[in-house]
């Protein structure tokens, strides 16, 4: 841990954002960093004046990505090795197939999905038309709280603003509210929105949730994301894959699309590989899924367990006009869904 880290975690406690617990958990676990398919050694740097160097041979893009930027936030320099031999495979890969499959997204893409899909849509100035520009209005009108089935039993979707090392991670609000943590789909129940001192009493709540953010002191407050993440279940992404007989793994966002509602959408990754039997068989090129939200996340099956969750970065979220940008956090690991359409959205 360097000088500097530490004395935020100090200045932290003192200001009674941070537990003493958190803080003496942050310094004992400050030399290695567990990722369930990599442990990083953070006082490398320290020792031997440079930051462990990542081989990219044999680890897939998700885990580079989690790699290099885990290293990238402690040290602020990182090398990756052995990353050109998937990129001139893909070149020559098969395209996706089209039709239905079960799909299996890592734990980036779904972070991505959480903040389209789930985020945007449960922002209460959105829900009552307050707020459209960007991200459009809300199906989740104030008619369907504590009553819709939002996905199936095992999607758990909690925002917490006191998540450790989250984008959106504070004391305080631009309201002086307290950071919460709270459920916005809890056993797949929709069950909270994000709020404000002056909405939050038309949902039945007798405070604020706390997510009035501004990008500055040039623009009003107004409902932002938290950090907004999928709890995850158990089993490694290895298990996933072996419980899979016949599906489609797919990593590493490269578009998105949705609609005003935030209800239909479509996204397409970098790359995919076809599993059959439990083992990836076939690389994919192009790969693509489009689904309804609602019916996507009952589809949900499988999450991974806490080895493979890590919280993904959003650094561009915008809303408002003129327009605000805000940084937010979004854990997930990797999970299936049953019966997603695929290969939708271009020709061959």
């Amino acid at each position: 841990m360097r000088p500097d880290d530490l004395r935020g975690l100090l200045r932290r406690v003192r200001r009674g954002t941070l537990t003493p617990e958190r803080a003496a958990r942050a310094v004992a676990e400050a030399p290695l960093e567990r990722l369930g398919f990599a442990t990083l050694d953070h006082q490398r740097a320290l020792r031997l004046g440079f930051p462990e160097v990542v081989f990219g041979q044999g680890k897939t893009g998700a885990e580079i990505v989690s790699i290099v930027g885990r290293l990238f936030e402690r040290n602020g320099v990182v090398l990756a090795t052995r990353v050109g031999e998937e990129a001139v495979a893909l070149l020559g890969a098969d395209p996706c197939p089209d039709g239905e499959a079960d799909i299996i997204l890592e734990g980036s893409q779904l972070a991505l999905q959480i903040h389209e899909s789930v985020g945007h849509p449960s922002e209460l100035d959105r829900v009552l038309g307050m707020e459209a520009n960007y991200a459009g209005t809300s199906f989740l009108t104030l008619d369907r709280l504590r009553t819709l089935q939002f996905g199936s039993k095992i999607v758990n979707l909690v925002a917490d603003a006191t998540l450790p090392h989250g984008l959106s991670t504070f004391g305080f609000d631009d309201e002086g509210v307290e950071a919460q943590r709270w459920h916005i789909v809890k056993d797949g129940l929709f069950s909270g929105y994000l709020t404000s001192r002056e909405l939050a009493r038309r949902v039945g709540d007798q405070r604020s949730r706390g997510c009035v953010r501004s990008d500055g002191w040039h623009h009003i407050p107004m409902i932002r994301m938290v950090n907004l993440s999928l709890m995850p279940g158990k089993g490694s992404l290895e298990d996933l894959l072996a419980d899979t007989d016949r599906g489609i793994y797919m990593e590493t966002n490269r578009s998105w699309s949705i609609d005003q509602l935030r209800y239909n959408f479509q996204f397409k990754t970098e790359i995919a590989w076809e599993i059959r039997k439990g083992r990836r068989v076939r690389m994919l090129r192009n790969p693509t899924y489009q689904g309804i939200t609602t019916r996507f996340w009952n589809s949900c099956d499988f999450i991974c367990g806490a080895e493979a969750w890590a919280p993904w970065g959003v650094t561009n979220c915008g809303k408002g006009q003129p327009g605000q940008v805000a940084d937010m956090s979004h854990g997930a690991a990797p999970a299936r869904f049953r019966g997603v359409r695929i290969g939708v959205g271009y020709d061959e």
